[in-house]
């Protein structure tokens, strides 16, 4: 980490005192100083979940000709393919939202099966953002900054006694 966290006080445990930041899955902790192999990751990362997009449109595209098969018609073809782009376009922008501010965990619960619907919109949407940063990063650091900041603010000592500083006249 920084220099201020190995100046400060030790739990005794071999951790530094005061708020730690929340590991991102695929990163960990990297995120902080943008080490061990930040950039590789978000590179795979990117690449990895740009892939799972490409072969889940593959299945959905298997999905399609089946029912091409199964001869159902025109309407429920039509249907279907406007179910999938729409449920990818709304769990797109959920995704990227949820990357800048945290998601309300009743409404999280209610979309649930339109975002499992709309499974590659989240992974484009993942793939977008890892090539800026990592995905969450800046949501994380800012609460990270503000923790810091505030346990700085508990933990420092006042100068002095108030009751005995003088008043101006």
């Amino acid at each position: 980490m920084s220099d201020e966290t190995s100046t400060s006080t030790s739990t005794g445990t071999g951790t530094p005192a005061g708020p730690q930041p929340e590991p991102l899955r695929f990163f960990g902790t990297t995120w902080v100083e943008h080490d061990g192999g930040y950039t590789g990751r978000r590179i795979g990362v990117a690449v990895g979940s740009l892939a799972a997009a490409v072969a889940s449109c593959f299945v959905l595209r298997f999905a399609f000709q089946g029912l091409a098969i199964a001869d159902v018609g025109a309407l429920v073809n039509v249907m279907v393919v406007v179910m999938f782009a729409v449920c990818t376009a709304l769990a797109f922008r959920h995704t990227s939202g949820a990357f800048s501010k945290r998601p309300d965990p009743d409404r999280q619960a209610s979309l649930r099966g339109l975002l499992t619907i709309g499974f590659v919109g989240s992974l484009l949407a993942y793939c977008f953002r890892s090539l800026t940063e990592a995905p969450g990063e800046k949501l994380h650091r800012e609460e990270y900054e503000t923790a810091k900041e505030q346990y700085t603010r508990r933990t420092t000592r006042r100068a002095g006694n108030p009751a005995k500083k003088r008043r101006r006249a």
